[in-house]
């Protein structure tokens, strides 16, 4: 009953505030995902997911909405934050910027996410942007560490959603098409993910770090997908893998069944 009540308040509190509703709590308790996910050891992950066609405006999160490290899907925020900050002093990207971008969000290029990240303002920068976008639950990684940027599925959510969505968004036109189609041009050793779950197309960017002090491994992986005639926005997070090939297995497990169940209801 209380975190009812708190998810009833949190939703109230994001309307009045403009921002976009607060993630639904309904899959959090779902028996058959725990069970078809199949998490192992340590490992933990967290799903959300909106779908796009349906009539709630908020997304469903399926496990404990809880912080994850980002590793490289924080480039799709970078990339926003730095459209943001190009049109806000009436510039285009340059040709440098862009080729970074580009590099950046296709191929990962953590050298080109750097220079982006420095440009933007680091952390501080990351943060003023996200307000804009509408993100509650973000936090930028110290210094130059863009990896270890904090955030919650639903938080992600909220940032698909300015790319993505039909609603009104701090990103212009231009700028939500150059996102969505470099997500669309992923490397091709690098589409797992989300896309597990699609049937006939899908934008992505995926992200996986091994932490140094434990050797386990970060695994995520956000996007928007066709499945069935709807589309959804989907953010899987999951941190504790023994192995990256463990945790892209279980991330799409997660999407799999997280969209399965979405569609369901």
């Amino acid at each position: 009953m209380l975190n009812r009540t708190l998810s009833v308040v949190a939703t109230v509190v994001a309307l009045l505030a403009g921002a976009a509703p607060a993630a639904m709590a309904a899959g959090s308790g779902s028996a058959t995902f725990r069970t078809a996910v199949k998490a192992q050891g340590s490992a933990r992950v967290t799903a959300a997911v909106l779908d796009l066609d349906g009539t709630g405006g908020a997304p469903v999160v399926y496990g404990d909405d809880m912080p994850y490290d980002t590793a490289s899907i924080v480039k799709v925020d970078i990339l926003a934050a730095m459209l943001l900050h190009a049109r806000d002093h009436r510039r285009a990207l340059t040709a440098r910027e862009s080729a970074e971008a580009e590099v950046m969000i296709r191929d990962s290029d953590n050298t080109a996410a750097t220079a982006l990240w420095r440009a933007i303002g680091e952390g501080p920068g990351l943060a003023s942007a996200n307000k804009r976008l509408g993100l509650t639950s973000t936090q930028g990684g110290p210094g130059g560490l863009w990896g270890l940027t904090r955030t919650t599925a639903a938080d992600q959510i909220r940032l698909l959603r300015a790319v993505f969505g039909t609603g009104p968004t701090p990103l212009d036109a231009a700028s939500r098409n150059r996102i969505g189609t470099l997500m669309k041009e992923i490397a091709a050793d690098q589409s797992w993910g989300v896309s597990a779950a699609a049937d006939s197309g899908w934008a992505l960017k995926n992200g996986w770090l091994m932490r140094t002090t434990t050797g386990l491994w970060d695994i995520n992986s956000i996007g928007r997908i066709t499945a069935g005639g709807h589309h959804y926005l989907v953010a899987v997070l999951s941190n504790g893998n023994a192995s990256m090939p463990d945790g892209v297995n279980l991330v799409e497990r997660a999407v799999r069944t997280a969209v399965s169940e979405t569609a369901a209801h």
